[in-house]
């Protein structure tokens, strides 16, 4: 008998183990795909109006033209700026956690 009760006990321990991990990457999964609607978008061109406007920073550049030939270090000076940005209020705000 109670050997058998080990053997049930290890499998409900193992698919709750498994069903727990399985919740983890399907929460992975959700985080990182968007909601598939227009409001998420990253970069909007307009061309008549030469203009390129990145969401995710709030920045407009009236530079279309050289945007579209290469010329991409305003958009990623921007971006990183913004990144580093929300890195260093991360750190803090796990650092006001641990204190």
């Amino acid at each position: 008998n109670r050997a058998r009760a080990m053997k049930v006990l290890r499998a409900r321990l193992y698919d709750k183990m498994v069903s727990e991990q399985n919740e983890r990457i399907s929460a992975v999964r959700r985080s990182q795909v968007g909601s598939g609607d227009r409001s998420g978008r990253i970069r909007t061109f307009n061309f008549p109006q030469g203009r390129v406007t990145d969401h995710r920073v709030g920045l407009t550049l009236y530079k279309l033209e050289d945007l579209l030939q290469g010329n991409i270090g305003e958009i990623i000076d921007a971006l990183v700026t913004h990144y580093q940005a929300l890195a260093i209020q991360d750190a803090e705000a796990e650092s006001r956690d641990a204190a």
